[in-house]
């Protein structure tokens, strides 16, 4: 039986870790209901991991690059894997806080090392695609770990019973990262020294040229993209039966298309490698606005489907391409990858945090149509910023050819005999 490479094991390893992630997501609240939260302190506990691995992400990011790509993942799984089980002896609503604020802190090493390693051992025609299976396991994984926590906590001893299992899938992907990626899959390549008469520091572009966008200009369109999906995800059950009329269960059904429609990832990304990135990267504010604008329209059960389904292509699209973007802006600083993959995570995370709040206050004073008039109007903006981007990078992209060639010519002439 053949070895999976790197790529397909960190895929397993998404699969794993997001099956106990989904178990834990689905109880947490609950169990802080148990223990007297009131529904603001749960809304707070489902987010303070992402703000606390906000917080930490670029400083995770250097040590990540300076620790080595695997043993920072081995660590970071391993903090994991035994804040699973502090679960189990928290009796108060801050010692629940505590261990989620931890939980977002081995978060934080996780992410950029996880991704840089995605990048790193993805092959090079086909890193959407490894993006778009990574994802495709995560979504499908968070989806059955939430169904077997409502199994668990219904008939099988309760929330002990849940954090134990959560625990015990937990420990799967540091075993498997353990054994089957390899210890260092980055290979460190000294900078050739500079020949006399030549200049020690390299062409990049030409000196009059545009130069490429830097990490946090990338940061910002993962930020408005994120943020725009984001601006309903928290509100989706409350627009669907207070807006559009549906009931509860006609809701919950909805969020059966999700784990479908993420198996579509694997086509954006053969799509996104193949023939346009960009493309299928635009794809995502497209859907965006095509939802808003179908609930907008149609607030009825067929419009709510139809919009939801726009959506969920949206996002399954976005992964694969976003993850080779990311892979791409990476590459430059080889040796600061995760540092890199850290600042493009947290633009995410800060979209996902902030867009729910501003969408809660634009529905509280002007309702629920400003908020969608709203979202199709961060969407173009974020479609019309990702066009800049691509133009801009092309640009300094054809600058260096240009830079590099001109070079190569000086070189040329200055070497051959008078």
């Amino acid at each position: 039986m053949r070895r999976p490479t790197a790529a397909q094991t960190l895929v397993l390893e998404g699969f794993t870790s997001r099956l106990s992630f989904g178990l834990l997501t689905f109880a947490l609240p609950l169990y802080g209901r148990q223990l007297g939260m009131s529904i603001a302190q749960v809304g707070l506990l489902a987010s303070f991991s992402v703000i606390v691995s906000l917080a930490l992400k670029p400083f995770a990011g250097v040590l990540a690059d300076r620790m080595g790509l695997r043993r920072s993942l081995l660590v970071a799984l391993a903090i994991r894997s035994l804040l699973s089980l502090g679960y189990l002896v928290t009796v108060t609503p801050l010692q629940v806080f505590a261990v989620r604020g931890a939980h977002g802190a081995s978060d934080s090493l996780r992410d950029p090392s996880v991704h840089a390693l995605l990048a790193e051992t993805a092959p090079k025609r086909k890193v959407a695609g490894t993006f778009a299976w990574y994802q495709t396991a995560k979504t499908s994984a968070g989806a059955v770990g939430k169904g077997l926590a409502g199994l668990l906590l219904v008939g099988a001893g309760g929330f002990a019973s849940t954090f134990v299992v959560a625990f015990a899938l937990s420990v799967i992907p540091l075993v498997v990262i353990a054994l089957l990626v390899p210890p260092s899959p980055r290979q460190s390549v000294a900078p050739a020294p500079a020949r006399a008469g030549e200049d020690a520091t390299p062409v990049a572009t030409r000196p009059d040229g545009p130069r490429p966008p830097g990490v946090l200009a990338f940061a910002g369109l993962g930020f408005l993209v994120s943020g725009t999906s984001s601006m309903l995800t928290a509100l989706f059950p409350v627009i669907a039966t207070e807006y559009a009329g549906l009931s509860t269960a006609q809701a919950g059904a909805l969020y059966l298309l999700t784990p479908v429609l993420a198996l579509t990832g694997p086509l954006w990304g053969r799509l996104s490698d193949r023939v346009s990135r960009p493309l299928v990267l635009s794809f995502r504010s497209v859907a965006n606005i095509g939802s808003a604008a179908v609930y907008l329209a149609a607030p009825t059960a067929a419009g709510i489907w139809t919009g939801k389904c726009l959506d969920d292509l949206g996002k399954a699209a976005f992964r694969p391409a976003w993850g080779s973007l990311m892979a791409e802006v990476s590459a430059r600083a080889p040796s600061r990858r995760a540092r890199t993959m850290a600042y493009l995570t947290s633009g995410e995370d800060a979209g996902d945090i902030a867009a729910p709040i501003v969408a809660g206050l634009i529905w509280t004073g002007w309702g629920v149509p400003a908020l969608l008039v709203s979202r199709i109007v961060i969407a173009v903006v974020a479609e019309a910023y990702a066009v800049w981007l691509e133009r801009r990078s092309r640009a300094a992209a054809r600058s260096s050819l240009y830079g590099s060639d001109e070079k190569a010519l000086h070189s040329t002439a200055a070497a051959s005999p008078r």
